[in-house]
C-alpha cells in the first residue's frame, strides 16, 4: 500500500497560520493580482512540485478549454466558480480543491458577483497518479476537500515561497511539503469514506479506465473494437455503460478529445498536416472535415482568428 509521507521535518504551527491571515489580509487589499513562482530545477522522481502561486480573478475570469501534461490542484481561498471536466461541472466554493489531471481537457471559470481567489501547485511524477489515488482523487472524481483550509493554505504559500527563494535545496523542500499536502486531503478523504457512497461502483472504475486510456491513446488509430479488446471489455456493454455515465459515446468522446487538443496545437507552428497527425488523423483533408463540422470553421480559419486576423487579411 502507497503510504504519503506525513509532516516530518517540517511543522505548521500556530506562527504559521497567523502568518498565514496576515498575509491573506494585506492580499486583498494588494494591486498584485497574480503571483508565480516556478521551480529552476525539477526533478524527475515519483513527485516533484513544477510551479506554484496564486490569483485574484477577475469577474467571469475563464481558462479553457485546454490540456496540460502536468498535474495541477487549485485550492480555493474565496469566491466561487465552476470547473468544468469530462462532461461534468463542478460549483466550487472556499474550502475546496480541484484537481487537474494530464491530457484531460478542462475548463474554469469564475463567478461573476463573486470571483474567486485561489492557489495552485503544479506537479508531475511517476508515481503522482498512484498517490492520488490513494486518495480516492481521480480523472472522475477531481474535486476534494483538505481537513484544514488554514492549513491547507499554509502548505501552499510555503511552496511558493520557497520556490521564489530558489534556493539549492527548493527541490526537496517543496517536496516534502507538497506529501504533507497530499496527506491533508488523504484525512479529508478517510472522514468522507465513512459515509454512504463513497466508494465507485464497478460501471464508474470501468469507464474511468476507458477515460484514461482514450486520454492517453487519441493521438492512435483507435476503433472501438481495439480499444473493448485492449481493456477487456465486452463492446457492446462497454459503449452502453459509457454514454449512460458520461452523456457521449465512447468515439464521441474520442473526437472531443482530439477536436479540443487540435484547436491548442493550431497555436503553434505547425502545418494543419501535422496537426492532424499529432491528432490521430492520416488524412489532414477528413481532420479539416471534422474540425469544420465540429467548431464551424476549418483549421486555416480558426489559426487565422487566434491570431487576430481574417481569411481576407492581406496583412502579414
Amino acid at each position: 500500500m502507497l503510504l504519503i509521507c506525513r509532516a516530518a521535518s517540517y511543522s505548521i504551527d500556530i506562527e504559521a497560520l497567523a502568518y498565514y491571515i496576515d498575509e491573506e489580509r494585506a492580499y486583498y487589499h494588494m494591486e498584485e493580482r497574480f503571483s508565480l513562482a516556478v521551480n529552476p530545477k525539477p526533478g524527475k522522481g515519483e513527485l516533484s512540485v513544477i510551479f506554484s502561486g496564486r490569483e485574484r480573478t477577475m469577474p467571469g475570469h475563464n481558462v479553457g478549454p485546454q490540456v496540460h501534461d502536468y498535474f495541477l490542484v487549485h485550492h480555493v481561498m474565496a469566491g466561487t466558480g465552476t470547473f468544468q471536466c469530462l462532461g461534468r461541472t463542478y460549483e466550487l466554493k472556499r474550502g475546496d480543491s480541484f484537481f487537474i489531471f494530464p491530457a484531460e481537457l478542462f475548463r474554469y471559470t469564475a463567478d461573476r458577483d463573486d470571483p474567486w481567489t485561489y492557489r495552485w501547485v503544479g506537479f508531475r511524477g511517476d508515481r503522482a497518479e498512484e498517490m492520488l489515488s490513494v486518495l480516492d482523487i481521480s480523472r472522475h472524481k477531481p474535486v476534494a476537500q483538505p481537513t484544514k483550509h488554514k492549513r491547507a493554505a499554509v502548505l501552499f504559500h510555503q511552496m511558493e515561497r520557497i520556490l521564489k527563494a530558489g534556493e539549492p535545496n527548493c527541490e526537496m523542500r517543496s517536496g516534502g511539503l507538497m506529501r504533507m499536502l497530499l496527506a491533508e486531503y488523504e484525512k479529508g478523504d478517510l472522514e468522507r469514506a465513512e459515509g454512504p457512497g463513497a466508494k465507485q461502483s464497478p460501471i464508474e472504475q470501468q469507464v474511468e479506465r476507458t477515460i484514461r486510456w482514450l486520454s492517453v491513446q487519441y493521438s492512435q488509430p483507435i476503433s472501438i473494437e481495439e480499444m473493448s479488446r485492449s481493456l477487456g471489455y465486452n463492446r457492446t456493454h462497454l459503449s452502453k455503460m459509457f454514454k449512460q455515465y458520461t452523456g457521449m459515446t465512447p468515439m464521441h468522446f474520442l473526437l472531443k478529445i482530439r477536436m479540443e487538443r487540435a484547436k491548442l496545437l493550431l497555436r503553434e507552428r505547425l502545418t494543419v498536416e501535422q496537426v492532424a497527425a499529432s491528432v490521430g488523423f492520416a488524412d489532414p483533408l477528413y481532420f479539416s472535415k471534422q474540425f469544420k463540422k465540429w467548431f464551424d470553421r476549418s483549421p486555416t480559419e480558426y489559426r487565422l482568428e487566434a491570431e487576430g486576423r481574417t481569411m481576407y487579411d492581406c496583412n502579414d
